[in-house]
């Protein structure tokens, strides 16, 4: 998501972003509470959800990202897609306010760690994925993602000149009413939860 832009007098937008920050922070310190064996049940239920919903996206060029801070961990799923012919790639912050670049993985690949301690692929080839899997802190029922406050999905979907589709993985406990969404905010086409698959025009199935 994003943060308020330098010299920015916007009290609406100063508001909306302080309150993104208090829910940001409620909804990590469960997320990163959760008992073990709750976030393992847990995991698995959205895994099996977005492994049934989007079975072709196996196949296609697909980003992913490294978990951390209590993130439902993406590795069975982009290993099984790498085992049917995906190409498996993951977020680089080459710099700070610009777009993620992504570069592709296969497990056991040579690692470094980037900005806030996140290992990315060393030596893998830039590519443009057709799917992005993308976690959740919160979102919202028009699929609008609440992130981490570094608005990087945000300016990456912005510039893309294929947009892909986004896929947002979370846990039900993360929804809410309405994340706010600002000019710059560009929701999820779909949001994967243990309890369902929900697209953009707020459906379930």
């Amino acid at each position: 998501m994003g943060q308020v832009r330098p010299g920015s007098a916007d009290p609406r937008q100063a508001t909306i972003l302080a309150d993104r920050r208090a829910k940001r922070a409620e909804l990590l310190a469960v997320r990163i509470g959760l008992p073990q064996g709750e976030h393992r049940l847990l995991s698995v239920a959205v895994l099996d959800r977005l492994m049934g919903a989007f079975p072709a996206v196996r196949a296609e060029r697909l980003g992913v990202y490294w978990p951390h801070r209590g993130e439902i961990s993406i590795f069975p799923f982009a290993k099984r897609s790498l085992a049917e012919g995906a190409e498996v790639s993951l977020p680089v912050i080459v710099e700070r306010r610009g777009p993620l670049q992504f570069r592709a993985w296969t497990p056991g690949e040579p690692l470094s760690t980037g900005i806030y301690d996140i290992p990315f692929p060393r030596d893998g080839a830039v590519v443009q994925p057709d799917t992005l899997i993308v976690p959740l802190v919160g979102f919202d029922e028009a699929c609008h993602r609440l992130g981490y406050g570094g608005g990087y999905y945000d300016r990456t979907l912005a510039k893309a000149k294929v947009k892909p589709l986004t896929i947002g993985i979370g846990f039900e406990f993360m929804r809410l009413a309405s994340i706010k969404p600002l000019a710059h905010d560009i929701p999820m086409d779909v949001v994967v939860t243990e309890a369902g698959v929900f697209r953009r025009a707020r459906s379930a199935v």
